[in-house]
């Protein structure tokens, strides 16, 4: 399945439902294929899969494009400036003028709850297969476990409160109630604790674009980390690090090539030739950029011996103005064959997570010693910090320099360490505390009375 865009038409028959409003209003029209013939067979099964990751890619909070999480939360925190077209959802993205009727707001709403729809459809379907075997049943299970997870935390990180779920039956879904973070992310956790027992450690492919258990062990070293498990997620980041299968790369150059053996999980591309939609979204070669460039603010709190400001960003000059943009990626267009694939897990977090966790725990020497594996890949010295407040804050340093205009790490970081209103108002006016969530999308709150809005909105 290495070239998982190809449908395969019973899957799509089964899963026609990506026109659908809003998540409570997915259901499968009865004259469809149902979902017991997808999965009597382990090839329509795992397309059922790859069809999920495409849409992962394409749409939602993953997508590479200027409707994902990378762009929309780099415009919404500190990282990208906006010099786009003034009615473009993401200049209100830009400008944190939010409503619940905004398109942005719902398109990733609705994209995530699809998607988990997709995940369920295939976790049910599996569990009621008998044809499949053992070995095939848990590895789709795990895979869509894993998948519901990783949505859900992604919601929950930009609504706050959300409904967590389970089925594909419309009648619980249309009442959906929303659970406390604290409740989504225990449902969260078990989820990835089943996706962690049921995968198997190996990829399914080289190129390592179908998860493994060191994937869903990834995830749950972030959420651990957001809850503030510090021993948890420490001992979950070192399950990956101490994985032989992940080498460190010491090479800037090549971090983002899609055989890069420090990645965890990535997406291959829509076609053979085609590259990622980040370095399509991001690269730009003349000024003024058409959509978003690199704040120059964040530009220059890069240390100017700092490899990472001269490999990973590029300046783009008329002789007047300057701009700048992500150049992590290196491809913006097709090339003979694809070179780059959209990483989504990667080894430096694991370190950048492991340290942070360390330093609140009091292990001083070991979070300055994974703290230093990433300043020494960026050409920096050691880390001056001593005590585990400096260490922490080091952290949280190298997390914006290394993790810049990837998912929405920025925002999240900002926000789960509660410094978005002491960072965020010095360069956008209009913030407001409330802005922290996104307001919960318009046509839900009216289609299901058991949701309520975000406060502010």
């Amino acid at each position: 399945m290495k070239n998982y865009i190809k449908p395969i038409m019973l899957f799509m028959a089964f899963f026609s439902f990506a026109g659908c409003d809003n998540f409570v209003d997915v259901a499968i029209p009865d004259s469809q294929l149902t979902g017991d013939l997808v999965f009597e067979d382990a090839n329509t099964a795992s397309a059922a899969l790859a069809d999920i990751y495409s849409k992962l890619r394409d749409s939602g909070m993953l997508a590479g494009s200027n409707i994902g999480s990378g762009s929309y939360l780099g415009l919404y925190a500190d990282e990208l400036f906006y010099y786009g077209a003034s009615n473009e959802n993401s200049l209100f993205v830009f400008n944190n003028t939010l409503l619940p009727n905004t398109a942005a707001v719902s398109q990733l709403w609705n994209d995530s709850y699809q998607q988990i729809y997709c995940a369920n459809a295939v976790i049910e379907g599996c569990e009621k297969s008998v044809a499949l075997s053992k070995a095939d049943r848990n590895q789709f299970i795990g895979e869509a476990s894993f998948i519901r997870a990783m949505v859900h935390f992604y919601l929950t990180n930009l609504y706050g409160d959300v409904a967590y779920i389970t089925t594909t039956n419309y009648e619980i879904t249309r009442q959906a109630t929303r659970m406390p973070v604290a409740a989504v992310y225990a449902s969260i956790i078990a989820d990835l604790n089943r996706a962690i027992a049921l995968l198997p450690e190996n990829y399914l492919s080289a190129d390592r674009v179908r998860p493994n258990r060191s994937t869903a062990i990834a995830l749950l070293a972030r959420v651990y980390l957001y809850r503030g498990d510090w021993a948890e997620a420490s001992n979950a980041a070192s399950a990956v690090l101490n994985n032989p299968a992940y080498v460190w790369e010491t090479n800037l150059d090549k971090t983002f090539l899609k055989d890069c053996k420090a990645t965890i999980w990535q997406f291959i591309p829509k076609a053979a030739g085609n590259n990622t939609d980040e370095g399509a979204l991001f690269i730009f070669k003349s000024g003024p950029p058409t959509f978003a460039g690199l704040r120059p603010e964040l530009f220059q709190s890069f240390a100017s011996n700092d490899l990472r400001k001269t490999r990973w960003i590029a300046t783009v000059t008329d002789g007047k103005t300057t701009w700048y943009h992500a150049n992590k990626y290196k491809q913006k267009t097709a090339t003979a064959t694809s070179v780059e694939y959209s990483i989504v897990f990667r080894l430096a977090e694991q370190y950048l997570i492991r340290a942070e966790a360390r330093a609140r725990q009091g292990e001083l020497i070991g979070a300055k010693e994974d703290l230093n594996v990433i300043r020494k890949t960026a050409g920096l010295l050691n880390t001056t910090a001593i005590t585990a407040d400096d260490i922490v804050a080091a952290v949280m340093q190298e997390r914006r320099f290394e993790l810049f205009t990837e998912y929405g790490h920025r925002f999240f970081d900002l926000k789960r360490s509660g410094t978005l209103d002491s960072t965020l108002p010095i360069l956008k006016p209009g913030w407001n505390k409330t802005d922290a969530l996104w307001p919960i999308p318009e046509k839900e709150l009216l289609a299901n009375p058991n949701l309520t809005p975000n406060p502010g909105y």
